[in-house]
């Protein structure tokens, strides 16, 4: 999709896409969107955060004044995207991992998108769902008030978003649809990267049963009916997940991923098997060069790079790659998934070009490969632009093999 705003800053055009995505389930406006990307200084990241941060303050104020004349449903919706803008402030900030402004930003964020919760019918629960020695911050959606065991979907999200925007992408769509859900942030994301310091993990499954073990308390989670849903890279993640953990009666990967390895040997130009041992090494000069003159070169890459030391825990820009060489469904993982399994793929993915086709590939169970293409609007990572759309394949699809098991 061609970008009629920043065309030559590819990161700040889908970030601002990503907003446009979520005008389709109440996290944006569209002039709202428009004035504020007017404002932004091209390539400047302070513009960036200072003008989303001002729309944020400006449309939580109105919140705050609807809420305070008793106009609830006028309030949640300024409380939700609210809670959206402030999300997209704080999201090029992440190379100073020591910058107030992150939290100030993402706290704002986590309170308003709360406010609004509490303005559904039913609400929308906040939970803390245990885990080793803290808790997973997340929310529980009820289709109605009935206490009825209905299936549900556990949802998260990927790199770099968050529990909360995950009501924009694909929790709001199913409960319209009848499903319960269950959205967490797992480490690395932000309810536990900014306040508890925890760093991604590639064992997913060791994040996912203990989410599973919650669900199941739950009176509304019907056992036999949960689905995994994981956004961005959570489309590795949810894969993974569900090869270990057999619980699960469907699992949608939104987009597919196979190897990050792959796509770190990509964007250094090298082939998989010297990036394995390339990137290990403990001293590497030429390499080292190559990635800083690629940060150097491109706004993706010094935002990939930025965001991996701060979610990772990398210590260096070459560290980032390493890491994500752990992240992958090779060596027969993808292969122990038994589920009904769901493969997302948008036809110019910038960051998992090819991915979901080697996922689909490696699949011995049911299996789904749904594709969406710029003819339809829906070319974007994760079919940003087209939310409505991509949702209804995949609830339908959904739909199809929950009732395949009633």
């Amino acid at each position: 999709m061609k970008s009629p705003f920043f065309p030559h800053n590819p990161s700040f055009w889908f970030e601002t896409l990503r907003s446009f995505g979520h005008i389709a389930y109440g996290g944006a406006d569209f002039g709202e969107v428009v004035v504020t990307t007017e404002r932004i200084t091209v390539d400047d990241y302070d513009s960036w955060h200072d003008e989303w941060l001002a729309t944020a303050d400006r449309v939580a104020d109105e919140g705050r004044t609807a809420l305070a004349g008793g106009h609830r449903v006028s309030a949640r919706d300024a409380f939700l995207r609210a809670s959206n803008y402030y999300r997209s402030a704080e999201f090029f900030l992440h190379g100073d991992a020591t910058d107030p402004r992150i939290l100030h930003a993402y706290d704002a964020s986590v309170r308003c998108f709360r406010q609004a919760a509490a303005l559904f019918t039913p609400v929308v629960e906040p939970v803390e769902i245990p885990y080793e020695d803290t808790t997973l911050p997340g929310y529980l959606y009820r289709a109605d008030d009935s206490g009825a065991a209905r299936p549900t979907v556990v949802m998260f999200n990927g790199f770099d978003g968050t529990a909360e925007e995950m009501h924009f992408a694909g929790a709001a769509a199913a409960v319209e649809r009848g499903y319960n859900v269950l959205s967490f942030d797992g480490p690395g994301q932000p309810g536990t990267r900014h306040h508890h310091g925890l760093v991604f993990r590639p064992d997913w499954e060791n994040v996912v049963g203990p989410v599973l073990d919650h669900a199941l308390t739950r009176p509304e989670v019907d056992p036999a009916r949960i689905a995994l849903l994981g956004n961005s890279m959570g489309g590795l993640l949810a894969p993974r997940a569900a090869a270990f953990d057999h619980r699960l009666a469907a699992v949608i990967a939104l987009d597919g991923v196979y190897d990050l390895g792959d796509m770190a040997a990509d964007a250094l130009s090298l082939d998989r098997a010297e990036a394995e041992w390339r990137l290990r090494a403990d001293h590497d000069p030429e390499l080292d060069a190559a990635v800083e003159a690629a940060i150097a070169a491109s706004p993706k890459m010094r935002w990939l790079v930025d965001q991996g030391r701060y979610v990772m825990g990398a210590e260096t820009p070459r560290g980032v790659f390493s890491t994500f060489l752990e992240y992958h469904l090779r060596d027969g993982i993808a292969q122990q998934i038994t589920c009904p399994t769901l493969v997302c793929s948008a036809s110019d993915d910038v960051f998992f070009e090819g991915q979901p086709e080697l996922l689909h590939k490696h699949l011995t169970c049911p299996k789904t490969l749904l594709e969406f293409t710029g003819a339809l609007g829906a070319d974007a990572h994760c079919q940003a632009g087209a939310q409505r759309l991509a949702f209804a394949r995949v609830y339908d699809w959904l739909d199809d093999v929950m009732a395949e098991d009633a």
